[in-house]
């Protein structure tokens, strides 16, 4: 059993055991000795431990792991042991000893190169990545701005996106080079000797490095705002999503204890579930996969919302986002199967029929159709299922009922009035569609000279709602007279046949007479008001004889005829003469 300590290696914490530490502890201190009394010597360990730490946290499972002597082993083999290089004041003239861990090639990365920028140092940072001069890359930049405008939009777009090379391991990186100890100690020094080439060539260049230092300024101001108005807008829009993402969790949170798991409070619409609900699985597992279904998505977005506000956010670890993952798709299938199984049934539709003959006493009395209100309380403000409703009958036992009814008339091929009240239900089979069909309850009297049906009709609650309908069809003879009684509002079918081509309601009230043909011919129905349009305005008729023109006004007319005899005019007199 070893002792752990925690250490603080590049701003970051880590827990690493007694003898790792021992040994890491030993390998910086020579990395010092070695550095002592180098220029930029602070700079340099600066960089390694940085590095070092970057290795460390790749190698990390979770921030929980202790780093033992084995990962030690590797980063040290990684970055090259001190005594590997000569590290004198004369490096850069004397090419140094590699390691074995030198000769291995490396990725490059892309990287902004801010060393030597114009504008944002992406070309030259594209230059290192892509192995082309940045002279072209940025020709290229500018020719699809100027022609196409997609250039400005990319070099903004990747601006914004590709980070820039600040440290010596970043630069490393850009360039593919590895990241050990003698080429962070290169690049070091190589930044120290441009500045002192600077200092000695201040004569020759004093012009060029004030325009381009001034070029530099102007444009890195440029590129701050751009980049703080995006900054502004990104903070806007993780405000949006926390306040969607939490708004909606908790909105479903509720809803899922108080109506879904508890039955807490009453919420119109729930009555129906039972009665929909073919499935048999239960309100609470459906508001759970409901509850997960849509929740998940939203928490997700909440969660960006969090990353973007709040930089050094924790992550909630891949187990738990492929778990999340896993139970969406789950929750997200079993409803779908439910949503299938309770789609089947309403695939088939099963009727019944009710027959009946009817005689009158005199043949010629009229035939009235009326609609008997009932005596039970629907108020369809309520929540219904179409047009059913729930209610309760004289045994205070609670019922379903609708007023889906629907009456049609139709001519008889014999001297006898029949009347056919057929009855439909929907099911997952033909079969379980009658019997449920046969569940309606439905009644109509004939008095007289009067058939009399009911408004609703009623079904037990245990047979389900499944679009129940009742269409009856009231087969007269040839002459028969008939009249829809006012009460029959809203019932009467359509397709009924008429002369005057009057849609359903436009039937009631008025006398008709059934006709050989099928079509019904109205007794009391006003006169259309063609002959007073005709007398006032006029006429212009087209037939196989010609043209005729009749223009008439208020005191004179004036007709004009063309014939295969020619034309013909005639003049009408004056009204007031």
């Amino acid at each position: 059993m070893n002792k752990t300590v925690n250490i603080n290696l590049a701003n970051t914490l880590f827990h690493i055991d007694d003898t790792a530490f021992n040994k890491l502890k030993r390998y910086l201190e020579s990395i010092k000795r070695s550095f002592s009394g180098t220029a930029g010597s602070e700079e340099i360990i600066a960089d390694i431990e940085a590095r070092i730490a970057e290795l460390f946290l790749e190698k990390m499972e979770n921030e929980r792991q202790v780093i033992t002597q084995k990962e030690v082993d590797e980063v040290i083999n990684v970055m090259g042991q001190p005594e590997d290089y000569m590290v004198d004041e004369d490096i850069f003239e004397d090419e140094p000893r590699k390691s074995q861990t030198q000769t291995t090639s490396k990725t490059k990365k892309l990287y902004r190169d801010i060393d030597e920028k114009y504008i944002g140092g992406v070309c030259s940072g594209l230059e290192h990545y892509l192995g082309i001069d940045a002279l072209w890359i940025r020709l290229i930049f500018i020719l699809l701005a100027v022609f196409t405008g997609f250039g400005l939009i990319a070099y903004i777009l990747l601006w914004i996106l590709v980070p820039e090379a600040a440290t010596t391991s970043q630069k490393l990186d850009m360039r593919g080079e590895p990241i050990n100890i003698s080429n962070i100690e290169r690049k070091v020094k190589e930044g120290f000797d441009d500045v002192a080439d600077k200092v000695k060539s201040v004569d020759y260049e004093k012009v060029g490095n004030k325009v381009k230092s001034g070029s530099k300024t102007f444009f890195d101001t440029i590129g701050d705002i751009i980049m703080f108005f995006f900054k502004i807008i990104g903070k806007f829009i993780g405000i949006l999503l926390i306040i969607i993402g939490a708004s909606t969790l908790i909105g479903l949170f509720i809803a899922l204890f108080t109506v879904g798991l508890f039955d807490a409070v009453h919420f119109p619409g729930v009555d129906f579930y039972e009665i929909v609900n073919t499935t048999g699985a239960p309100v609470w597992l459906v508001s759970l996969l409901v509850f997960f279904t849509v929740g998940i998505p939203f928490f997700f977005l909440l969660y960006l919302g969090l990353k973007i506000l709040v930089n050094n956010l924790k992550s909630i670890g891949n187990i738990a986002k492929f778990s999340l993952l896993g139970l969406w798709l789950i929750s997200i299938g079993v409803l779908f199967a439910l949503g299938v199984r309770q789609a089947a049934e309403f695939t088939n539709v099963g009727s019944v029929h009710v027959k009946e003959e009817m005689t009158l006493e005199n043949p010629s009395d009229t035939l009235v159709i009326k609609v008997k209100d009932s005596d039970f309380d629907r108020n369809m403000e309520n929540m219904h299922f179409g047009r059913m409703v729930f209610t309760y009958d004289e045994n205070d036992e609670r019922i379903l009922i609708s007023d889906d009814i629907r009456i049609k008339l139709r001519k008889s091929e014999d001297s006898i009035i029949k009347i056919d009240v057929r009855k439909d239900a929907h099911g997952s089979t033909t079969l379980e569609a009658r019997d449920r069909a046969k569940e309606i309850n439905y009644a109509y009297t004939i008095s007289g000279n009067e058939i009399i049906f009911d408004e609703h009709f009623t079904t037990d609650p245990s047979n389900k709602v499944r679009d129940q309908e009742i269409r009856s069809t009231i087969y007269v003879p040839q002459g028969s007279i008939v009249r829809f009684d006012e009460s029959a509002t809203g019932h009467i079918g359509s397709g009924i046949r008429n002369d005057r081509d009057y849609y359903r309601s436009r039937i009631i009230g008025h006398t008709w007479i059934m006709d050989e043909d099928g079509e019904l011919k109205c007794q009391d129905c006003p006169e259309e008001e063609v002959e007073d349009e005709e007398e006032e305005g006029g006429k212009i008729i087209i037939n196989e004889d010609g043209l005729n023109i009749d223009v008439k006004d208020r005191n004179d007319s004036f007709e004009m005829k063309i014939d295969e005899d020619g034309i013909k005019i005639k003049a009408g007199e004056n009204k007031d003469n």
